[in-house]
């Protein structure tokens, strides 16, 4: 039998790695989020209550994201890890239970879409027009969800083999997809019906197809790494306990997020629908920020996975170490645009006098934030790449539930939103405090044993 070669994650100079790796994911989640930002600017030019509806049917896409990205990271960590140990046929098998997994999830989301989505915004608002934009979107993004859940798990098994510039593609063709797409079907351009906020939602999940059967014909062609046939696609109850021993905690830190929109939204709602759209859009502007740093550690993952099972100390720390340094580099970046320039920020989503006069000093406030952000972003990335789920959700769920979402609250209570903003900064102080203290117990335990090897390129 022929003599697999050494897989790029165990031989290239770290710096070299990380950055090939992770470059391409940051270009694909920058235009990822380019998109979404897009999407929401064209929405904007409908009214602030089309807006509005957009940003409140997030929480849903944060679930569904959540679930996708969150078995798609069980399924990295567990796959480069087999590779890493060169057993491929467990690789192969994690593989085909991944792609199954995210069919059973689509099936889920599509059923809860198409009966639950007027339920979900009348319980929000009782602005008619808000409820029947929101419906429209949500019906649509969930119903139609089997081309994102695809997309994402293929784009994650390229990943998982270091093959992330072919996820690069077929994440930038989706987005281009949509963003070609979104004012043809929102304003009825080219002989097309005008389909307003529908056709925002219709346009993505064309995008999410497109994506997907770009990221299908790469995993037939070119991941040599791994082989799924027909035949493989059945569960294995062993390998799905495996894959959501991570994916879960990651899975349930989306759902939490989704619970923390949800619940900062109604707390923001109190005041003004106003405010809950300058929300809306510190999201879209906040996932152009983040996204690169997500990026970076997407690549981040499948590297220290591969050489935790390799028992490579060095080339671990190494990878840590540039990571932070690179995610602080981007948070920092961001605060400094939302530091000078948040009016212009808000203008591009066609903001009113009173949008700048709320949303100004809460995108400056909020972007206080950011650099703490960085930190425990690389922190949660290091405990999955580890297989240390419970440690991930114990530092996000906190973040969410325990940290913000009841600081919001108690801020709410001083009658000014401006005050409700500046629960992002002291929540994510809190959050980096408490993922350090986890951080040196994983090293500890998992790192610190690992026996010192030869220096590190």
């Amino acid at each position: 039998m022929q003599k697999r070669a050494e897989n790029k994650m165990g031989v290239m100079p770290v710096r070299k790695l990380l950055l090939s790796m992770s470059i391409p994911m940051m270009i694909s989640m920058l235009v990822q989020a380019l998109y979404n930002i897009v999407d929401s600017i064209f929405v904007a030019q409908l009214n602030e209550n089309a807006l509005t509806a957009v940003s409140l049917a997030f929480p849903v896409q944060t679930v569904m994201i959540g679930v996708g990205v969150g078995t798609g990271v069980g399924v990295n960590s567990f796959l480069s890890k087999s590779l890493g140990e060169k057993n491929y046929g467990m690789a192969n098998m994690a593989a085909a239970n991944g792609i199954l997994l995210s069919w059973i999830s689509c099936a889920v989301f599509t059923i809860a879409g198409f009966l639950g989505s007027y339920a979900f915004f009348r319980a929000q608002t009782d602005i008619a027009e808000i409820v029947e934009y929101g419906a429209d979107y949500m019906s649509v993004v969930c119903a139609l969800s089997f081309g994102m859940f695809n997309q994402v798990m293929l784009e994650r098994l390229l990943i998982s083999t270091g093959k992330t510039l072919y996820s690069m593609i077929s994440q930038t063709l989706g987005a281009i997809v949509n963003i070609i797409l979104d004012p043809i079907m929102i304003f009825g351009l080219l002989g097309c019906p005008r389909m307003e906020v529908f056709g925002a939602a219709l346009a993505t999940v064309i995008g999410q197809f497109v994506g997907a059967s770009a990221a299908l014909c790469f995993n037939i062609r070119a991941n040599r790494d791994i082989s799924v046939r027909p035949k493989d696609l059945r569960l294995n109850p062993g390998i799905v306990k495996r894959i959501y021993s991570v994916g879960l905690p990651s899975i349930m830190m989306g759902s939490l997020g989704s619970v923390m929109i949800y619940g900062f939204n109604r707390i923001l709602l109190s005041f003004t629908s106003t405010a809950a759209a300058v929300f809306g859009v510190y999201f879209k502007l906040n996932s152009f920020i983040f996204m690169p740093v997500f990026g970076l550690n997407n690549g981040m993952v499948p590297i220290i996975a591969y050489n935790f099972g390799a028992r490579n100390k060095e080339r671990i720390m190494r990878t840590i170490k540039l990571a932070v340094t690179y995610a602080s580099v981007i948070m920092l970046a961001g605060t400094a645009a939302f530091e000078i320039f948040p009016d212009k920020l808000l203008r591009m989503f066609n903001a009113s006098d009173e949008m700048l006069r709320l949303g100004v000093p809460a995108l400056r406030t909020i972007g206080l934030h950011l650099p703490f952000a960085g930190f425990c972003i690389a922190f949660l990335s290091i405990f999955q790449a580890l297989g240390n789920g419970m440690e991930s959700l114990m530092v996000a769920g906190s973040r969410q539930l325990l940290f913000l979402l009841p600081m919001a609250w108690l801020l709410s209570l001083t009658g000014s939103v401006n005050a409700v903003w500046w629960s992002f900064p002291a929540a994510e102080a809190a959050t980096l405090a408490l993922g350090s203290f986890f951080v040196r117990r994983v090293y500890i335990s998992r790192i610190k044993a690992i026996p010192d090897g030869s220096d590190t390129p």
